[in-house]
């Protein structure tokens, strides 16, 4: 059974957080509802586990849009994400801001390139992220089953965070656009928030 996707059905106050720590030493877990609070927008809004704001996107833009912004509940900009156009290939760059406000166009802080391997033979599909873009660049992978189903593992098939659609306490499933997000420990959650972010622009769904 699947219930209504209605704000109302996901939180009912609009609450919001001051975040100055992206990383916790729990496991945690965000409801992401994949609506914008500007009306007639697209984009993408987190909650936290008490149903505070933490996370949203707002794209004034029609959806497919070349460049969306990932901000904290106050607008603040965390991460700009760029897709690349680069025929047949998927190519995203996300740049990092600053405490000042201030991002570097020039380097970005991360890349997701999908994979593409003809001998797989599943309906998978493997996006290859590398961070910090230069000779100490580390890799995580991006493992999509389905638009609703993704995990973000590290080089070594570590989990490192995990979305699916959300039910509640007796199983039940909630609407298509609202999903839970879990974050291990130790893990720069704004940094999982913006590879969200690429799934739903890979996905159309901001």
């Amino acid at each position: 059974m699947v219930v209504g996707s209605g704000f109302s059905r996901v939180y009912s106050n609009l609450r919001t957080i001051n975040i100055f720590n992206y990383v916790s030493p729990r496991r945690e877990t965000f409801t992401l509802w994949m609506k914008s609070l500007v009306y007639h927008g697209n984009g993408c809004t987190a909650y936290n586990a008490n149903g505070q704001i933490v996370y949203r996107i707002d794209n004034y833009n029609i959806k497919r849009s070349k460049e969306v912004h990932l901000m904290d509940h106050n607008g603040k900009v965390l991460f700009s994400i760029r897709n690349r156009k680069v025929p047949v290939f998927g190519h995203w760059d996300g740049y990092k801001w600053s405490y000042d406000g201030v991002t570097s166009k020039e380097m970005p802080w991360f890349q997701v390139k999908k994979i593409h391997n003809v001998l797989r033979g599943d309906n998978v599909n493997y996006y290859n992220v590398i961070l910090g873009c230069n000779s100490e660049a580390r890799c995580y992978n991006i493992i999509i089953l389905t638009t609703k189903s993704i995990k973000i593992v590290d080089q070594h098939g570590g989990l490192v965070a995990e979305v699916k659609q959300k039910q509640d306490s007796s199983g039940v499933l909630f609407g298509d656009d609202v999903l839970t997000l879990v974050v291990e420990p130790h893990v720069d959650q704004s940094l999982v928030m913006a590879l969200v972010t690429v799934c739903g622009l890979i996905h159309h769904r901001i």
